[in-house]
């Protein structure tokens, strides 16, 4: 059977971290916050992959508090998904995502960004949709305060 699933990931800037947007370090004057490195990107898509199978959030394999897990790349995050979605039979289908931010300009990396989260999932870039847009200066985004990200998956899940 098909399943899809929605993710939503938000992150603060902070200073003094470095700004990593799927998998990409892309220069800014600040980071975001978070346990992680805190790619909202790889969040918002991990949720939809986990929701897609029935799966809890990304918290719960991933929980904020475990300091072995501090700093990690998102991407990691990512692989753990593809494991369990392996481990159940998953074929990843596609994966769509809009990132929201006023600054920076995130879709001169969206190719780099699709090439890490293809092969962190194991499939083709030509399955992933990476899109951006301003929150037109309205709300925490407007005021440049942090990032948001939205995504979507579809998956096929065997019998």
């Amino acid at each position: 059977m098909y399943r899809t699933g929605i993710g939503y990931d938000v992150h603060q800037f902070a200073e003094g971290r470095p700004l990593v947007l799927g998998g990409v370090e892309i220069a800014h004057s600040h980071g975001l916050a978070g346990h992680s490195d805190a790619d909202v990107l790889c969040h918002a898509i991990a949720d939809a992959l986990l929701g897609c199978m029935g799966l809890p959030d990304i918290g719960h394999y991933f929980p904020p508090g475990d300091d072995t897990i501090e700093g990690i790349s998102s991407l990691k995050i990512l692989e753990k998904c593809r494991d369990l979605g392996e481990e159940r039979g998953v074929v990843i289908q596609n994966v769509d995502s809009s990132m929201i931010a006023e600054a920076p300009k995130v879709l001169p990396h969206a190719e780099a960004m699709k090439k890490n989260i293809a092969t962190a999932l194991g499939i083709s870039t030509g399955q992933i949709g990476i899109k951006a847009t301003t929150n037109e200066t309205m709300g925490f985004v407007g005021r440049k305060e942090g990032i948001a990200a939205l995504a979507s998956a579809m998956i096929f899940l065997p019998d």
